[in-house]
């Protein structure tokens, strides 16, 4: 019989290959668990609430059929800004005026915001002001930002995040990245395929590669100096002119947890080579420690994920959660809620339809799957009623039997990206007592939302969106497992 043998050039190649397959996975699989940056995935320590606001963008129908937009939250970032002298600090996912396919019917929250910016630093020169972004609104350097660019020249420190030094939550994509085009870089401008986010403008073979990373700086949080005091507010909505009709919820604060948010803004800025970019003043004045308004902490990465789990399972029989979220995914929440459910808890889920994404129709994933996984375990699951935006809050409240309640908001969706140590991420825990006027107002937005009073339509029956199919659902499942999704 004769023998195969293999020719050299073959054998080479076969071992060239087999080496090329080895550093993939080897450096595919090190930037997923790799060490996390210092100051990032942190639990501050908990500290007396003080001037604790919830805020609320809502969009919905109203009883004369017309669509209603009642905004609150870049307001109130706005009169932040107006109210700062001596530092502030914005951490801001999307920050520009790119609107997809959606024409009409935005408000041009990014050129507010800048203007807003530019005229404080103008009134108060001293004012030491920095905002920390993703690259995203630079399409990764295809382009120049205008908003960036101005509030540079206004004296604004802009700190574009380094995001190659998170972990990576897409392995296929991500660790052939990093072997072969990592080093390559966009130079604005010169960009001559379709731009995934702005169709006046191209972008860079680059900034696609970078793209398909699937990870970003997901923050967004305000830190601003009043007087001897400090505020800080955490949120789930974008400066973006194509999302200013999107739901959202806020969180504002004062004291001694607006410093705490603000060493985590530190971090942020440390990442990406500002080091001194922000320092932390003196704690403020006051006997914190006589607040009467519950006490807080915040939350960032993965230690939302370990909260939203402990929220959920110590909700006993007969008590209330209620959860809002624009992604869900999460197996390990999903599972969490389906153990509170089977114990006696009123779960009520309020999840956007995965409908609507700036003008372009998506495929229901994850959240119409998931919908359904909850749905047959016993779960009330409605959809909100959207018409081109988003419902994009993302909130989870515990109702305890005494009155008191435990409310979890912030930048983060429940899903592996957002909670496992992938995306940057801000949240804030607040464990509220009974009757404050933020707890009733958060109360207020979610029974709103879910009972459509007084003739308005917020949310749909769990009917109207239900979706079964077998191959959505194992296909949500494969891709929240590899990180081959946007979500």
């Amino acid at each position: 019989m004769r023998q195969h043998r293999y020719r050299p050039g073959k054998r080479t190649l076969m071992i060239l290959l087999s080496i090329g397959l080895f550093a993939w996975l080897i450096v595919g699989s090190w930037h997923v668990y790799k060490p996390m940056p210092g100051g990032l995935d942190v639990a501050t320590p908990w500290v007396p609430a003080t001037e604790v606001t919830f805020l609320a963008d809502t969009t919905y129908t109203g009883p004369d059929g017309k669509r209603v937009s009642d905004q609150q939250i870049f307001d109130a970032i706005v009169e932040m800004v107006d109210g700062t002298r001596e530092r502030l600090v914005l951490d801001m996912f999307l920050f520009n005026d790119f609107a997809g396919e959606v024409t009409d019917g935005h408000r041009p929250l990014s050129a507010e915001l800048t203007t807003a910016l530019v005229e404080q630093k103008r009134r108060h020169p001293d004012l030491d002001a920095a905002l920390i972004t993703d690259p995203v609104n630079t399409v990764y350097g295809s382009i120049d930002s205008a908003h960036l660019e101005r509030l540079r020249s206004a004296g604004v420190r802009v700190i574009i995040t380094d995001l190659d030094r998170l972990r990576d939550p897409n392995p296929l994509w991500s660790g052939l990245w990093r072997l072969c085009c990592g080093w390559l870089e966009s130079e604005p401008g010169s960009g001559w395929l379709p731009n995934p986010l702005t169709e006046d403008r191209a972008s860079t073979l680059a900034a696609w590669m970078r793209l398909l990373n699937f990870k970003a700086n997901h923050r967004k949080t305000v830190v601003a100096d009043r007087g001897d005091n400090w505020i800080g507010l955490v949120t789930s909505a974008n400066p973006h002119d194509a999302s200013s009709r999107h739901g959202n919820v806020a969180l504002r604060f004062a004291g001694p947890a607006a410093l705490d948010l603000l060493s985590t803004e530190a971090a942020a800025a440390r990442l990406s080579g500002a080091e001194r970019a922000i320092t932390l003043p003196s704690p403020p004045r006051g006997d914190y420690f006589e607040a009467t308004e519950g006490r807080l902490r915040v939350l960032t990465e993965a230690r939302i994920r370990e909260a939203a789990v402990s929220i959920i399972e110590a909700a006993e029989d007969g008590e209330r959660l209620d959860l809002a979220m624009f992604y869900l995914a999460h197996r390990e929440i999903i599972e969490a809620l389906k153990r509170a459910a089977a114990r006696g808890v009123n779960l009520r889920v309020l999840l956007d339809p995965n409908h609507d994404a700036f003008g372009r129709q998506k495929s229901g994933i994850p959240n119409r799957p998931v919908g359904m996984e909850l749905h047959r375990a016993g779960v009330e699951v409605r959809w909100c009623h959207t018409d081109g935006e988003q419902c994009h809050s993302k909130l989870l409240l515990h109702h305890a039997a005494d009155g008191s309640a435990r409310l979890l908001l912030g930048s983060a969706n429940f899903t592996r990206r957002n909670l496992d140590n992938f995306n940057m991420e801000t949240n804030v825990e607040w464990q509220a007592p009974p009757n404050h006027p933020a707890l009733r107002a958060a109360t207020g937005f979610f029974d709103t939302r879910w009972n459509n009073p007084d003739g308005e339509r917020h949310s749909l029956p769990f009917e109207d969106y239900a979706d079964d199919s077998s191959w959505r659902y194992w296909r949500y499942r494969v891709m929240e497992a590899t990180g081959l999704s946007t979500f």
